[in-house]
């Protein structure tokens, strides 16, 4: 049975902002492939920069799948190469490097978000949003576990401390959610420079209303606005249905998140 196909249109923006004085941060932007993904390095200039480089150099070889699982595998093959590479720079340097990364695979009417760390994915469907990815961070490991309240959480003085990423260890630990493509279906990928700046309300409203290419350019420059303590990136995917077939089931073989 054939599946529907989209088409995407993107825009993307990746900015050092207006603390730092280099951009760990990296992108790509696949549509023939199905593959988007924004990855934070972290390890300082050397680190930090080699670490999500890392990430974007192996996933830009992942081509043209034949298949939803056939993406996955291509993914999870490629990250796996990028994290013991990151292990093993770790390793020569003597210190802690990595990279946070959220990816989204799209083939023909399914979707997958893929993360580690706390870069985001959201979701803008019918006018409302919603965040697929759930920040790993030490302060939602506590709120899950029941340790803190939400508000608690929410001023918690190391909400920022990640709990997992890439190239940090032997094992890449990955989270995943999956869903089927409606048209005009919108996505939003961003590092955490976006998040401390911009409010869920404001990307929904920016995002929504704008071509994909301005959305990002709108939302660099809100950031910039309110100081840009760190680098800053973002990615804004829109999908167009170019089908209207019977949908197939889902094709991704993947968990949902926790399971």
């Amino acid at each position: 049975m054939i599946g529907k196909t989209f088409r995407f249109e993107t825009g993307a923006v990746s900015h050092t902002g207006l603390a730092r004085d280099h951009n760990e941060d990296r992108f790509l932007a696949e549509p023939a492939s199905g593959l988007w993904l924004v990855a934070d390095g972290m390890g300082g200039h050397e680190g930090g920069e080699f670490a999500s480089g890392a990430i974007v150099d192996h996933l830009s070889s992942v081509g043209r799948p034949t298949s939803a699982p056939d993406l996955q595998a291509r993914f999870v093959e490629r990250i796996a190469r990028a994290n013991e590479q990151i292990v093993h720079r770790a390793e020569e340097k003597g210190a802690t490097i990595g990279s946070t990364v959220v990816a989204l695979l799209a083939y023909e009417q399914h979707f997958a978000c893929v993360w580690s760390g706390d870069s985001r994915i959201y979701q803008i469907r019918e006018g409302q949003l919603a965040q697929l990815s759930r920040d790993h961070t030490e302060a939602n490991e506590l709120l899950d576990r029941g340790a803190i309240t939400a508000a608690e959480a929410e001023n918690w003085p190391r909400k920022n401390v990640i709990t997992r990423a890439i190239g940090v260890g032997a094992e890449v630990n990955l989270d995943h959610r999956y869903g089927t493509l409606r048209n005009r279906d919108t996505f939003v990928l961003c590092s955490d420079g976006l998040t401390a700046h911009v409010g869920d309300s404001e990307i929904l409203d920016i995002a929504r209303k704008n071509q994909p290419q301005t959305a990002c350019e709108m939302l660099l420059d809100l950031t910039m606005q309110r100081g840009a303590t760190d680098n800053t990136t973002v990615l804004v995917i829109r999908a167009f249905d170019k089908t209207e077939v019977t949908p197939v089931g889902n094709m991704f073989d993947m968990p949902e998140e926790g399971a």
